[in-house]
């Protein structure tokens, strides 16, 4: 008993500087458990470089990315709309320290904008997704931006942030939505190279993810298992590749 107490603090000694190792509760023996153990993953996630992020235009039409061009072994973890509000969910980002970024649809998530502040706090962060879901590509300019601004409004007033990043919803858009977004202090529409629902699938050829693939996690109260779990499924894929996650907020 002495001599595996010895062994795990040597452990969470080992994994300092490292995300998920700070955050430690006790387990039956009183002993010291790293938080990456608690949510089943097999090593803490390493932090990434800080990032020398790409020059976006400060003016003219906001680039389409669904990759970052980095050489850092990194991979984005975004989430959808903001259906489901898991308090667990919540747990795992602060204890694991995970980098995450919400594109938030204000009909969706702005009844439980509280959730999404908890999260903020805890370093989430929040990007636009439109009021209300609408399909944008063929709308006129005018309900494309309001689509748009109109939630730029909503989370600056709620939380006191400008989003720069947005997020079409279903990934469809058209040249009138580059433009309604440039002209609502968007500096980048951000699609996706995979798909976390059940299992990871892929927007392309590729059956593995590749440094800087963003990938979107759908967050809707009728997929199982929980979002919770699903990140977690997601993060075991991510080490056994042997990528970590960044913040697309920081790269972007």
């Amino acid at each position: 008993m002495v001599l595996a107490a010895l062994l795990l603090t040597a452990g969470c000694a080992s994994t300092q500087g490292v995300r998920g190792a700070p955050g430690s509760a006790s387990d039956r023996t009183g002993s010291a458990v790293p938080a990456y153990v608690r949510w089943g993953l097999a090593a803490p996630l390493p932090s990434p470089p800080k990032p020398s992020r790409p020059t976006l235009p400060a003016r003219g039409l906001p680039p389409v990315v669904d990759r970052v061009p980095t050489r850092d072994k990194v991979v984005f973890l975004t989430y959808d709309d903001g259906a489901e509000k898991d308090p667990r969910f919540v747990d795992l980002v602060r204890e694991l320290r995970l980098p995450v970024t919400m594109f938030l649809t204000d009909s969706v998530a702005g009844p439980g904008y509280g959730h999404f502040a908890r999260l903020r706090a805890v370093g989430a962060g929040l990007q636009n997704h439109t009021l209300d879901h609408a399909a944008l590509r063929g709308l006129p300019y005018a309900g494309q931006r309001a689509e748009i601004c109109g939630q730029q409004r909503k989370l600056h007033t709620r939380f006191g942030v400008r989003p720069h990043l947005f997020r079409p919803p279903y990934g469809t858009y058209d040249a009138t939505t580059l433009r309604a977004a440039a002209d609502c202090g968007i500096r980048a529409v951000v699609l996706w190279r995979a798909t976390m629902t059940t299992d990871l699938s892929f927007t392309t050829g590729t059956r593995s993810l590749r440094p800087g693939d963003v990938i979107a996690v759908p967050a809707t109260e009728t997929l199982s298992p929980t979002l919770k779990e699903r990140t977690v499924r997601l993060l075991r894929r991510i080490q056994e590749q042997g990528l970590t996650v960044g913040k697309l907020d920081d790269y972007l």
